[in-house]
């Protein structure tokens, strides 16, 4: 008989390791959630929205401008879930990798399979993201759909009293995600260095979620100056530049480069701590 080869390319698969993650609760739970958060917000405006539709729409705020169109409504939505839901999602999706291994004693025994250590962190931190991903497209989507339902298709109406065409409207909310996925990826590299430094994945999670709000506090201290441009959530709300005619980007491509380069930080210390820890559960 001719002795198998271990191909280490061939461990821990990402289809495998999808799925598996698809099985947990705490994954249902947030895509669920991702989902029913729409339908929420639509029956509170329909709830709240008074009998002349005119009148629901006589501010200029996000909020005010909700229930113009179903483009109005997905941009609210993702204005409402950005500042802290999707963050939370991100950071249990990739936060919740290796160390959730660790707690339930299984990471040893991944890496006698053996799994090379760069892969399984390759791995899970590709599943991690995949995840995040399909959550930052799956919100957006739903609340298209329920908002188009429930309010019309429409031009967007901007703060400023522009109406961007709906078709073009979609491409804008296209980018608006994508940049806030960008946004986010420091985020999901953070979440990921703690999580193969701890046993305990809610530590990661919480780790990731708490200095991002402290951050947040940073950012709203005036008496910081420029010092604030160094701070990964300075330009987290710059996608909003996407309402004006023309599209101002500068800070959006500050952000994005400012977002890569705390990445790149983030997950170089946890290769580098990965490969050196000795791993007793």
């Amino acid at each position: 008989m001719t002795a198998s080869i271990h191909r280490p390319g061939r461990t821990l698969r990402f289809g495998a390791e999808f799925a598996r993650q698809l099985t947990r609760r705490r994954t249902q739970i947030a895509l669920g959630f991702l989902i029913v958060l729409p339908l929420i917000l639509v029956a509170a405006f329909k709830i709240g929205v008074p009998d002349d539709p005119d009148s629901a729409q006589e501010g200029n705020s996000l909020a005010d401008l909700a229930t113009s169109s179903g483009a109005n409504f997905t941009l609210f939505s993702i204005f409402v879930a950005s500042s802290f839901l999707l963050l939370v999602v991100v950071a249990l999706f990739c936060g919740d990798t290796v160390a959730s291994e660790a707690s339930w004693g299984t990471l040893r025994y991944l890496l006698a399979s053996p799994v090379p250590r760069g892969r399984l962190l390759r791995q899970k931190l590709t599943v991690g993201l995949a995840y995040s991903g399909f959550a930052l497209a799956l919100l957006p989507t739903v609340a298209m759909i329920a908002g188009t339902l429930a309010f019309g298709w429409g031009p967007l109406r901007t703060q400023l009293g522009v109406d961007i065409p709906a078709v073009e409207a979609l491409g804008r909310i296209v980018l608006a995600v994508v940049y806030i996925a960008i946004t986010l990826l420091p985020v999901a590299g953070l979440a990921f260095y703690l999580s193969v430094r701890t046993d305990a994945p809610l530590g990661a999670v919480g780790g990731a979620v708490m200095l991002w709000i402290i951050s947040n506090i940073l950012e709203a201290v005036t008496a910081l100056g420029d010092l604030r441009a160094l701070l990964p959530t300075r330009y987290g709300t710059a996608w909003l530049s996407l309402l004006s005619s023309p599209i101002e980007a500068e800070d959006m491509v500050k952000g994005a480069v400012s977002a890569v380069a705390y990445t790149t930080v983030f997950l170089a210390l946890a290769w580098w701590r990965f490969l050196r820890k000795d791993i007793v559960s």
